[in-house]
């Protein structure tokens, strides 16, 4: 995989070793390092080696590795501390909690008793017809 970083990128300066990082994984194409600020024991981070800024940009083909990643980093949690559930979740621009503009996934080990808080609420006054329309206009599915 080409990889483009960007001198700015604190994930790319990460990758390239000017920052060091607790890594748990590496191929040619990915990396996965603890994260420094962890939601709960375990977390883990995966960054692409090619620098993107969000799912926007991502290559299908990348999009599609690190989730094989994400899947070896959950079975990897899973084994060492006996988590009761995993979550995978990757943001995407401020208003969705993206603080990193390298497009990055986080693999978060949940246990029983965790005050996580990854929660949404029900919207009782959503047309969800309506916004299927709208969304298979674009997606161009249908």
């Amino acid at each position: 995989m080409e990889r483009k970083a960007q001198t700015d990128c604190i994930f790319c300066k990460i990758i390239s070793g000017e920052i060091p990082s607790r890594t748990v994984y590496e191929d040619d194409a990915y990396k996965a390092i603890m994260d420094v600020s962890p939601a709960s024991r375990g977390h883990v981070i995966i960054l692409p080696k090619t620098h993107v800024a969000n799912i926007y940009e991502i290559p299908d083909d990348v999009a599609a590795g690190i989730m094989v990643v994400a899947k070896k980093i959950a079975l990897a949690v899973k084994e060492a501390f006996g988590c009761d559930g995993v979550n995978i979740l990757q943001n995407n621009e401020v208003a969705a909690g993206q603080t990193v503009f390298h497009f990055h996934v986080h693999v978060i080990p949940r246990y029983a008793d965790d005050t996580v808080n990854i929660k949404w609420e029900q919207l009782d006054d959503v047309d969800i017809d309506a916004a299927c329309r709208e969304i298979k206009k674009i997606t161009h599915y249908y």
